[in-house]
């Protein structure tokens, strides 16, 4: 890799640095998610496994007819569930149950593991969900940055061999993803991250297939950086056989960058919102 290269990749992956603003988004999620834990039914700080954050928040929906598992990003080395209660709203109010999962976090932990902590969260689900409300039987996978990687590495799971049936995962959701990790062994964050090129690509959804074969929707921001424009395109043309019907690419959100897009799936009125109920 040469030096400008690096630079490049440096600068295309180093999103806080991309888009100053991101500050004020995540204090308007944080805002935001306070406001809805306080008016929605809620059971919060479930454990779903023995990491120190294995834990999530449940959102039960009256009469749901599904349920949404919702991921955060950070680059699996950074913020919190507390601080994405705000998507809960709008598909409560649509008889959605949601559940947000916390995960530990690298270098604490390798990102293979928080992919394993993500899947034993939505066994748990599966399994435990009912008893608190939280309807499993039709579960949407989503997730935001890190969190849409590890979406679609729910999607690439074998869930057979784990005592789930297939049919538990309806559909996913994912925003401004990141699905080939192997640029980011050359990224500062990666003293974190750990990974090297085999790491990178057995831990990519481009190098895998789906083994839960459902829609998919890839959403981002139009003003996202050019690689993660390049990133989303690149698991629409590696897994065509989870495009939603009538979709001819990823969506593209008018006028969000990286965080701020992520605003729109708290908007009962987004587009984003909207496509995704119709995973249900």
């Amino acid at each position: 890799m040469t030096q400008l290269s690096a630079d490049f990749v440096e600068r295309e992956y180093n999103l806080r640095a991309a888009f100053p603003d991101h500050p004020q988004w995540f204090a308007r999620w944080a805002e935001e998610s306070e406001a809805a834990r306080s008016r929605l039914e809620r059971r919060l700080d479930l454990r779903y496994g023995s990491g120190p954050k294995q834990t999530l928040d449940l959102f039960p929906a009256e009469g749901a007819r599904g349920a949404l598992l919702f991921i955060h990003g950070g680059y699996w080395r950074a913020l919190d569930k507390s601080e994405h209660s705000f998507v809960a709203p709008p598909f409560v109010a649509q008889g959605i149950g949601v559940a947000v999962i916390n995960y530990d976090l690298c270098p604490d932990v390798s990102i293979a593991r928080i992919v394993d902590q993500v899947r034993e969260a939505l066994g748990w689900l599966w399994r435990e969900g009912s008893r608190h409300g939280f309807p499993a039987q039709r579960i949407v996978v989503s997730g935001h940055s890190a969190g849409a990687h590890l979406a679609a590495m729910l999607l690439a799971t074998d869930w057979a061999a784990r005592g789930l049936p297939a049919t538990a995962i309806a559909g996913a959701v994912a925003i401004s993803g990141v699905f080939d990790l192997e640029p980011l062994v050359h990224v500062s964050m990666n003293v974190d991250l750990k990974l090297d090129a085999k790491r990178a690509h057995v831990l990519s959804p481009i190098h895998l297939a789906p083994r839960v074969v459902v829609p998919l929707l890839l959403a981002l921001g139009e003003l996202e950086t050019s690689e993660f424009i390049r990133q989303s395109w690149l698991l629409w043309e590696h897994w065509p056989e989870c495009h939603p019907r009538g979709r001819h690419g990823p969506l593209f959100v008018a006028a969000r960058h990286h965080f701020s897009v992520l605003s729109d799936l708290g908007d009962a009125k987004s587009t984003l919102v909207n496509e995704s109920l119709q995973m249900f």
